[in-house]
């Protein structure tokens, strides 16, 4: 790039950051009014702050208000719709700490490893539970049709989200080393995709158009800017800085987590070093020595894995952005629009 375009993508990726951050704190104070204020607040009403409160960027609810003010709605038509996709996202964050045995979480313990597996468990059902509310009291915003509408779309979401999880755990669980990038793709479009980019997508346009839009025209766009996503997720757990990406920098080398680096280095591997691997992968996380996990790097690098999930992932932001015309090309444009368009290469390239 040269310095005119290297200077015009970071004056794009700072507004992408301010209108997150806007949209974020539109979110959040919104979301706090559906934690009751009432007992037991040690066990339970303390806890479920906790993870929304951290630094997390807000992704889900800035694409589903921004795609609703595109479709020339408005914010207070979509918050509560975009609330509880947040709930639901920390909810679902809790309960992947629980089930991976996470160590840390935004830059500060899990729940799980500061209060207790029993408390965290709780914790994430009571945060599923409250993400109901805001969903009912779209009733006397958008009438029981469009409320109908978000609530089905809703479903959709957390069904595949469980699927997805179930796929992962699956995989560990019974120490699957046989697979592919398409069946890593299948599980992050489960996953990932749906509830990070196409559902917040579909809600936002489905409440600014007051149900008038084709919805299946942000699937494609949603999976490629989903699945861009979390392969830089992945890459952040690898290499990233802990105080940025918030998370334990490896943790998915000791958590035995499939991603697309760890299948591309199962499959480059010879006979000797895929048996080694198998081996790692088949004793529980507290009995890996760090100088295992060392040698699994020194695997990823030596076949290059990290940088072909890399090309993957700009692979996939590149569709994305193509898709972008059939999602919203059509539209007249706007600071949201721009800021959806700006937010596909922002994912890939945050916090490298």
């Amino acid at each position: 790039m040269t310095e005119k375009q290297l200077a015009d993508q970071a004056e794009r990726y700072q507004s992408v950051i301010e209108m997150l951050g806007g949209y974020k704190a539109v979110t959040m104070d919104r979301l706090w009014s559906y934690i009751p204020d009432q007992e037991p607040r040690r066990y339970l009403y303390d806890l479920i702050p906790l993870y929304p409160q951290r630094a997390g960027k807000g992704f889900r609810p800035g694409l589903c208000i921004a795609t609703c003010r595109a479709f020339n709605g408005s914010v207070s038509s979509v918050l509560d719709s975009a609330v509880a996709i947040e709930m639901f996202h920390n909810a679902f964050l809790i309960h992947d700490d629980v089930e991976d045995g996470s160590l840390s979480r935004r830059g500060q313990p899990t729940l799980i490893h500061e209060f207790g597996l029993p408390l965290a468990v709780n914790a994430g059902d009571a945060l599923n539970v409250l993400s109901i509310r805001p969903l009912m009291e779209n009733l006397s915003r958008l009438g029981p049709t469009l409320t109908w509408k978000v609530f089905t779309e809703i479903s959709h979401m957390v069904k595949q989200s469980v699927e997805g999880q179930a796929m992962e755990l699956g995989w560990v669980q019974d120490n699957v080393i046989e697979l592919t990038a398409e069946d890593y793709l299948r599980m992050n479009l489960k996953k990932t995709c749906w509830y990070t980019c196409i559902h917040p997508c579909r809600i936002g346009a489905l409440v600014g158009t007051g149900g008038t839009v084709d919805l299946d025209r942000f699937n494609r766009f949603g999976y490629f800017m989903g699945a861009a996503f979390q392969i830089q997720d992945d890459l952040l757990n690898l290499v990233g800085e802990e105080e940025k990406y918030g998370k334990e920098i490896g943790g998915d080398i000791w958590e035995g987590k499939r991603t697309l680096v760890l299948i591309h280095t199962l499959n480059r591997s010879s006979s000797a070093e895929k048996t080694r691997l198998a081996r790692f992968l088949s004793i529980p996380r507290e009995d890996r020595a760090p100088e295992d996990v060392a040698w699994v790097y020194d695997l990823m690098d030596k076949y290059q894995s990290l940088a072909f999930a890399r090309a993957v992932a700009e692979e996939l932001a590149r569709a994305a952005l193509e898709e972008f015309e059939v999602a919203y090309g059509g539209l007249p444009d706007s600071p949201d629009k721009q800021f959806i368009e700006d937010i596909v290469l922002y994912m890939i390239d945050r916090d490298l």
